[in-house]
């Protein structure tokens, strides 16, 4: 078993940390694409892979950044979820020194160089999504594993509607909106999961899944009556805010490789019962053809089983049950 998990060390390491020798990161050594390639696989967005690379020093953390050619410093450091990634990075890797009781308080781990490996663009400029290599070591040459996909944060959208016309409200009375539609990253035509988008600059929720609910349902959701689930769960214990207070408030549905986070966001409405017996008949989530995304209205019993892919779900779920049980929802 030992001579296993060296074995898959070392092969871990040969490639997210190339050797010196090699000269160049892993990611330029895959196959490169002509621009007339390139555009038929995404015609709306550039992508581009790191051949000749520039360096420069971050001005406020002082480590040095390699650079792709065709991307700039001030595109870099115009991409909020860079800059979020590294602010949270580095307040993290500070906490090892001013909090004796952490565990990496002896040899505390640094962030010694980050290698931008690739990039995509929306847009003539704007970077959309990024794919780094972070090296951080200790000083007796410990490492953490440090590929980076950064694309930034993303909101969760937990619909209840109930009949207008009950006292008491159980599950049975309860009915949640989800969306059906492609999700290629799940190799997914029909994906099933709660609606998500953003919270836009005038407080409303967003995007094609609020699009879709506003073309079927005729429903705007305000953020005057948006409760964010996310916000209202509080560690119980200090210890958990020193070592994640600089963290924000939200799922990590992939830790292991990507930034994205997740606040997850509820909304209670009443309707009228007639309105929501005809609309669980037609929200059935069968999408009519060239449909993309559709409408389902489930009981809120079964939404653990129908979205069971889908890890907004079931985190919503557990953040309702939970913070309803310490009665703040």
């Amino acid at each position: 078993m030992r001579s296993f998990i060296r074995t898959r060390e070392a092969a871990f390491q040969s490639v997210f940390y190339p050797q010196p020798h090699l000269g160049i990161p892993f990611s330029t050594r895959l196959p490169a694409i002509t621009h007339s390639q390139h555009l038929l696989f995404k015609p709306r967005y550039s992508t581009r892979f790191a051949a000749r690379m520039t360096t420069f020093e971050h001005p406020e953390f002082k480590v040095p950044i390699t650079l792709p050619e065709g991307l700039s410093q001030d595109q870099l450091l115009s991409f909020h979820p860079f800059n979020s990634w590294l602010q949270t990075l580095q307040a993290s890797l500070a906490l090892q020194s001013t909090n004796p009781s952490h565990p990496f308080h002896q040899s505390p781990y640094l962030l010694r160089s980050i290698t931008i490996q690739a990039y995509d663009l929306f847009g003539p400029r704007r970077i959309g999504f990024l794919k780094l290599q972070s090296k951080i070591t200790t000083d007796k040459n410990e490492w953490l594993p440090g590929a980076v996909f950064l694309r930034g944060p993303s909101v969760a959208m937990l619909v209840m509607l109930i009949p207008d016309d009950v006292d008491t409200i159980n599950d049975d009375e309860r009915y949640v909106l989800l969306t059906v539609q492609p999700r290629v990253a799940a190799g997914s035509l029909e994906f099933v999961e709660l609606p998500a988008g953003m919270v836009d600059e005038a407080g409303n929720f967003s995007g094609t899944a609020a699009n879709e609910i506003k073309e079927e349902l005729g429903l705007d959701i305000p953020s005057s009556e948006l409760t964010c689930l996310s916000d209202l769960v509080s560690p119980e214990k200090e210890e958990v805010l020193i070592r994640d207070g600089n963290l924000p408030r939200g799922v990590f549905p992939s830790p292991g490789a990507c930034d994205e986070y997740i606040p997850i966001y509820a909304h209670e409405r009443r309707v009228p019962r007639a309105q929501l017996g005809e609309w669980t008949g037609r929200l059935t989530g069968l999408r009519d053809e060239g449909e993309k995304i559709t409408l389902k209205l489930v009981p809120m019993r079964e939404v653990w089983r129908e979205a069971a892919r889908d890890g907004k779900t079931l985190a919503a779920l557990a953040l309702w049950d939970g913070l309803r049980r310490d009665g703040k929802v």
